[in-house]
């Protein structure tokens, strides 16, 4: 069901600019509250080198991102290294890059730990992409032929644990009658690194099908089954280079591997950006997440929305609320409104095919521009509950 804390949450996604705070997010001076003032900033471009790191979900999506930056910030020099969730955040943490782009929220000693390179404060985490994770395969007579295949659950599940070991298994087979499945040994392709992408997708088994998935959440693959891959990318090239393989990644990197159905009801709903943005659409915010100004979604695996494919997963960008480095802050600032904007999404929708925005009944109000000494971020997320 959908609600206010939702659509404050999803705000920033879909291009509702929730970040006013970021104004200052964070330069280390005392912030004028002079409108005269306000108007300078806004007309200002970033110059200098910044780089972020993370998730390799995001990497279609920031390419297109930093383009469309350069565009009116052209001496602006921006990387981005897609090593990964855990291992962005980490580099984040030691100061190193000016944000992170995170599969997943920040844990609690993370948060933590963010006060030792936050000038103010501690690290906050700011929905930016939207995607769903396709369980990808390459199957012979049938991937090549464009069809998908049929899966619940308890069936997905088992197979990435090493209980369903052919394609013509009678689970896979029962709920494809229409199909005539090789028996075809399915290798397993996994993520080797620490991944968000892993965490969020075998979230979907803690939720759905937990006496199918007895393992402890955790970015990092839990089993020997399979092979693993570094990053989205070497999961997909690693599918596509042996018939039976099957893995998961982000929906923007698939190009022409088959992927399955999810059921959900009584229905299999195949893998698009619109269906992943129905899930959205029924999950809320987590108000049990600590540290200010954080906007984080608790996705309902368990949807029953008509036409949602339910694996999906909501990337952030982490940032601090104030820096010591002027320069980072008005990078921050500037590149996270760029990011949430219309024109940024638009960006990310073409690029990488990200869940677009779900029809908002209402804008919600934007927070105050008033930013606080030593630019202390004073984000309202004041909900409706």
């Amino acid at each position: 069901m959908r609600n206010s804390i939702l659509v404050r949450s999803i705000a920033a996604v879909s291009g509702i600019v929730m970040l006013a705070s970021v104004a200052a997010c964070g330069d280390n001076t005392t912030a004028s509250t002079d409108s005269s003032a306000k108007s300078d900033t806004k007309t200002e471009t970033v110059s200098g080198n910044f780089s972020g790191a993370g998730a390799s979900s995001q990497q279609a999506a920031v390419e297109a991102w930093i383009a469309g930056f350069q565009g009116t910030n052209p001496e602006a020099k921006i990387a981005y290294n897609p090593s990964g969730s855990g291992a962005g955040v980490q580099t984040f943490l030691t100061g190193a890059t000016a944000w992170a782009g995170s599969d997943k929220a920040l844990a609690d000693d993370e948060v933590e730990q963010s006060k030792s390179v936050c000038t103010e404060g501690t690290a906050f985490d700011v929905p930016v992409y939207i995607s769903p994770i396709a369980v990808v395969f390459n199957l012979k007579g049938v991937s090549d032929a464009g069809k998908h295949i049929n899966m619940d659950a308890a069936t997905i599940a088992k197979i990435f644990d090493g209980k369903i070991t052919k394609w013509n298994d009678p689970a896979i087979a029962d709920q494809n009658k229409d199909l005539k499945l090789p028996d075809t040994a399915i290798t397993v392709v996994h993520r080797s690194d620490k991944s968000g992408t892993t965490q969020n997708f075998v979230s979907y088994f803690k939720d759905v099908t937990p006496d199918n998935w007895t393992y402890d959440l955790s970015e990092n693959w839990p089993n020997e089954v399979g092979q693993g891959a570094k990053g989205t990318s070497g999961v997909i090239s690693t599918v596509k280079q042996a018939d039976g393989t099957i893995g998961y990644a982000d929906f923007s990197q698939v190009g022409d591997l088959g992927t399955v159905a999810v059921k959900v009801g009584d229905k299999y709903n195949e893998i698009s950006a619109e269906a992943g943005s129905k899930v959205i659409g029924d999950s809320k915010q987590d108000d049990t997440v600590k540290g200010d100004n954080r906007i984080v979604i608790k996705i309902n695996h368990a949807t029953e929305a008509e036409g949602a494919y339910p694996i999906v997963l909501v990337s952030y960008d982490i940032v601090c609320p104030a820096y010591k480095d002027t320069k980072q802050a008005e990078f921050a600032k500037a590149w996270l409104t760029y990011v949430t904007s219309d024109e940024g999404q638009k960006a990310a929708q073409d690029a990488a095919g990200t869940a677009p925005r779900s029809p908002s009944p209402s804008r919600p109000s934007r927070p105050s521009d008033d930013v606080g000494p030593q630019g202390s971020c004073g984000l309202d997320l004041t909900t409706e509950r």
